[in-house]
């Protein structure tokens, strides 16, 4: 066999066509690799201290070391899985804080799921704890069916397996509660 121009050129040419196929097909794999895996968030926000106002006023604050951020799923949500501080200011700029191990909020159904160590101080003091607290955000409602302790400023408490109540605790509901209730008794003159 004799080795002409065109037989080698051929050669080469096949030879970079080769070496580009696979060239291209591992940098493939590369940029896929790059790609958003399914179930990834499409945002990680770190050391967050976010304040929400209205009209000029302070009405909250959020404190998290970290949120990943699902909304670009069909049901969309965001995740807080190393905890949540959350303050919220009245007209007055009374504070409640509220405070979790973990949280989820849940974009489409305005639900708020409180996990972990949940901890909310009112205003005036009132200490409620709780393993678990939704907040419906539409309605202004706050439930749980776990169990929870609730410890008010006059020193009586509730020990209790559930409850609703609307966010400001003024029309609250208790399935089944057990605890202390101190009564002040009016003097009939």
């Amino acid at each position: 066999m004799k080795l002409t121009y065109s037989n080698i050129i051929s050669g080469i040419v096949t030879l970079l066509g080769v070496t580009m196929l696979f060239s291209c097909e591992g940098n493939l794999q590369e940029v896929r690799a790059f790609s958003l895996e399914e179930d990834a968030p499409q945002a990680i926000a770190e050391g967050i201290n976010l304040k929400f106002t209205d009209s000029g006023r302070l009405v909250a604050t959020l404190k998290s070391p970290k949120m990943l951020d699902y909304t670009n799923k069909s049901f969309a949500y965001r995740e807080f899985p190393d905890g949540v501080e959350v303050e919220f200011f009245d007209e007055q700029d009374r504070k409640n804080t509220v405070t979790a191990d973990y949280g989820i909020v849940y974009e489409q159904t305005k639900l708020i799921d409180l996990q972990g160590n949940v901890v909310v101080i009112t205003a005036d003091s009132t200490v409620l704890e709780a393993s678990q607290l939704f907040w419906d955000q539409e309605r202004n409602w706050i439930f749980t069916d776990k169990p929870n302790t609730i410890r008010f400023p006059d020193g009586s408490y509730t020990e209790d397996l559930g409850f609703d109540s609307n966010q400001d605790f003024t029309n609250f509901r208790s399935r089944t509660n057990t605890g202390i209730q101190i009564i002040e008794e009016e003097k009939d003159e």
